[in-house]
């Protein structure tokens, strides 16, 4: 018995001695790190994040809090011996965004592993590099111009469906939406129509409806991930993956096939009219070479489940908050209608738009970046530090998680005079003196590789829905959400008319 006890104690005290020594060893790296960086007080063992238990509805009010509170650079405790660093601090946003060595996405973007693998996204380092650089072809604008009639061809599904609504108190144009971007980017993406906007019931719409939801509630989920295999949300996360990469893998095989049989001749690139067939990127990826090596299959669907990734939710987000605030926005709304009737006189409705007319809305831009100001998508971008980095005067340490304060700092009267006002025309002067206090697709070179097909897709389906219907707001408070992509818990609720010319 006594053995038994001296063993027990033995254990309790290697236990003990175990927690002495990690806690001494987190003080003296506290003392050494983190100097003239304060933040809230932690409690142990759940550091700040009793703050947080509400969910993801009141993080930017603490987090504001937090930063009104500790100034603009903050440390937030995210566990008992880890943290992170929150920042709106311009020349450190400035350093991290320019460093070509801070390339590593933080810790919380490993949440999309099992969905996006090694895409550019997720990737770092050489693999990341490579990618990069033999890609970014595939997004110049002599590509980008031939998804324009995929866009005009969606936009009139969805203004059919659109019609259906016309007369309802009100509707959701949020969900609306993502079924257009949906049906957009799978085109775009891999060259095949789902029909989201028509059909819902498909197992892959489904799929990736449901899995951008649950990776919100994955992100935050209050558990270690040791433990996220036992519950049901990994589960269901499963079950959508399977869907998803079976898919994703059934389209590529298919793909490859076509491409490996396909006729050396001289007219094999040409439509039925004689023009030049329009590649999905899929198809582009396909013909990519890196090290004199072909992608892989695991490659090509990292990389496609990424540009489905990127291409969906966010440009949802962002084309259902323009649309929201242009119906509470009369004025803006008449000019938008101006310019339109300017590029395409009274024939509104049955313009034909080219890749030329997109770029030559010029006040639409302005309120569709004026909207991203407003309210990104993508209200974070965090990077890893790769080793200690010391600037102005403190020392921050390897593996620290840096989350710049995108959606503050959009909203800072530093850099925007009257923040909160929504208010294009303070777009219309090209010449930024602080062009880092604007970065709705990030900046430097881990920017968004398709934030200009994005823009081309929004300005597109905006001009599309306004030529076709009068946007009228309703009484509708949004709950604003900030998650992997910034949301409206409650929807964005306005009403249609038919416009009559």
């Amino acid at each position: 018995m006594r053995v038994e006890a001296n063993k027990v104690l033995s254990r309790k005290m290697y236990t003990e001695i175990t927690l002495i020594l990690i806690i001494s060893r987190y003080q003296k790296n506290k003392r050494k790190y983190f100097k003239y960086i304060s933040g809230p007080k932690p409690i142990f063992p759940f550091g700040n994040t009793l703050d947080l238990v509400a969910g993801t509805k009141v993080y930017l009010k603490v987090l504001k809090r937090y930063l009104d509170s500790y100034g603009e650079t903050v440390i937030i405790h995210d566990g008992p011996f880890s943290q992170l660093i929150l920042t709106t601090d311009y020349e450190f946003c400035q350093h991290i965004y320019n460093s070509t060595v801070e390339i590593n996405k933080a810790d919380h973007y490993h949440y999309l592993d099992a969905w996006l693998g090694e895409g550019l996204l997720t990737s770092k380092g050489y693999k990341w590099r490579t990618h990069r650089k033999a890609i970014t072809p595939a997004f110049h604008f002599s590509i980008l111009q031939n998804f324009v009639q995929v866009f005009e061809q969606v936009g009139t599904k969805l203004v059919d469906k659109l019609s259906k609504k016309e007369g309802a108190e009100c509707i959701d144009i949020s969900k609306i939406i993502s079924s257009y971007t949906l049906d957009v980017i799978c085109e775009a993406a891999m060259g095949v129509k789902i029909n989201a906007l028509e059909v819902e019931t498909s197992d892959y719409i489904k799929s990736v409806k449901e899995l951008c939801l649950l990776l919100s509630d994955k992100l935050f989920l209050p558990i270690n991930n040791i433990l996220y295999p036992l519950t049901y949300l990994y589960y269901r996360e499963k079950n959508y993956l399977k869907t998803i990469h079976g898919y994703v893998e059934m389209v590529i095989r298919q793909r490859r096939k076509e491409h490996e049989e396909k006729p050396q001749i001289e007219d094999e690139d040409l439509d039925t009219l004689g023009q030049k067939k329009r590649l999905a990127f899929l198809d582009l990826l396909l013909e990519t070479n890196i090290d004199n090596e072909p992608l892989s299959l695991s490659d090509l669907k990292d990389e496609v489940n990424t540009f489905m990734f990127e291409g969906h939710d966010t440009t949802a987000a962002a084309i259902s908050f323009c649309l929201y605030l242009v119906a509470r926005n009369p004025s803006i709304q008449q000019k938008i209608i101006e310019e339109q009737h300017a590029l395409f006189g009274n024939d509104l409705k049955d313009a034909r738009v080219s890749y030329a007319n997109l770029n030559e809305m010029k006040y639409l831009e302005m309120v569709i970046k004026e909207t991203l100001r407003y309210y990104p998508p993508i209200p974070f971008v965090g990077r890893q530090l790769t080793k200690d980095l010391e600037f102005k005067g403190t020392l921050y340490p390897k593996n620290t998680n840096i989350v710049l304060g995108t959606y503050f700092i959009h909203r800072s009267d530093k850099y925007f005079k009257d923040p909160e006002r929504f208010l294009p025309e303070r777009f219309a002067d090209s010449a930024k003196k602080t062009p880092y206090a604007y970065a709705p697709f990030s900046a430097g070179s881990r920017n968004c590789i398709g934030q200009k097909f994005a823009m081309l897709e929004m300005l597109s389906a905006i001009s599309k829905v306004v030529r076709h219907f009068h946007l009228i707001p309703v009484e509708h408070e949004l709950q604003i959400s900030a998650e992997i992509v910034l949301l409206s818990k409650t929807g964005m609720k306005i009403a249609i008319k038919e416009r009559v010319y």
